[in-house]
């Protein structure tokens, strides 16, 4: 079965962590929500989550893809926390997908991901870190490679259909597209 890792910490954007997890279980994608901490984690905007495991618990599991929720503080404890940089840089070495959206970008350039990479963000998040050799894009998805990046909130839906296909393929994008109702 495939599986998606989303590391949930304080101060996660609550849409975007949200939206993630729902889409991709949609699509009969086993998603594991891994605290950062134990017990209920408050996002951004107030909504409360608990999550399905505590990130301890999964560190050694093999996913196919991380999928890093944005948000402030959240992206910077996600950024700053050496068990979720051990995973993203396990992950890109075993050639796994590995993922962010808003703020979250961040975390994937600490460790290394955004080198020589296109990728989007939440505007002047990419243009404060500086990366010299990252190539920033205002698209609401940019896929390089193995490396998938979202603009925010208003992308969120976007983003887990582009994971989606990137997982599943064209057809379970489009029934899970279908289902939601969503405008053309």
């Amino acid at each position: 079965m495939t599986t998606v890792l989303i590391p949930l910490a304080p101060g996660f954007e609550d849409l975007e962590a949200v939206t993630l997890s729902d889409l991709l279980r949609r699509a009969g994608i086993e998603v594991v929500v891994a605290g950062l901490q134990r017990g209920l984690i408050q996002g951004s905007r107030g909504i409360r989550i608990e999550p399905d495991a505590y990130l301890d618990d999964v560190m050694s599991r093999d996913f196919d893809l991380i999928a890093l929720p944005g948000g402030l503080p959240g992206a910077e404890h996600l950024r700053d926390d050496a068990r979720v940089q051990t995973l993203l840089k396990k992950m890109a070495a075993a050639g796994r997908y590995t993922t962010a959206i808003c703020a979250a970008p961040m975390a994937l350039a600490a460790a290394g991901l955004l080198d020589g990479k296109q990728a989007t963000a939440y505007p002047g998040v990419l243009d404060s870190l500086k990366l010299g050799n990252t190539q920033s894009r205002a698209d609401a998805v940019v896929v390089d490679g193995k490396v998938v990046t979202s603009q925010g909130p208003g992308t969120a839906m976007d983003f887990a259909l582009t994971l989606i296909e990137l997982l599943k393929g064209a057809a379970m994008r489009q029934q899970v597209e279908t289902g939601l109702v969503r405008p053309r």
